[in-house]
């Protein structure tokens, strides 16, 4: 089993800059590619960006491409998602999840999520 912890949710201006973490338990972390999704209110939860074992490439949503940067530490077994020129539209929970897929972007094809942290775009 797969322990995921969110951290690092709030309220921000827009334009401003926020980073989320996610720690985890399995001392298999490294093994597993990390993603990011996010879910607004009366939405379906959507890929944000994701990152394989070896953080040697990174893929995102273009909704949020060369804004957001999704990285990784595995010797921390932690999962970072730093959110620049963040907007309105950018207000969701934001979950972290682990999948044993490589280049896996939908949902389904994540088997561990954290419980989510709030992300709040509002002057």
């Amino acid at each position: 089993q797969v322990q995921l912890v969110e951290s690092g949710g709030g309220l921000v201006q827009p334009g401003g800059s926020l980073r989320l973490s996610c720690a985890s338990s399995a001392r298999t972390f490294s093994s597993y590619t990390m993603g990011w999704f996010r879910q607004a209110p009366g939405k379906e939860r959507e890929f944000v960006a994701a990152i394989p074992w070896s953080g040697g490439y990174t893929y995102y949503a273009d909704l949020v491409k060369g804004r957001f940067t999704i990285s990784r530490d595995n010797a921390k077994n932690t999962l970072y998602l730093q959110m620049n020129s963040v907007k309105a539209e950018d207000t969701a929970v934001y979950y972290c999840s682990a999948s044993g897929r490589v280049g896996a972007r939908t949902p389904r094809e994540y088997d561990y999520w954290g419980q989510g942290t709030q992300v709040t775009v509002s002057s």
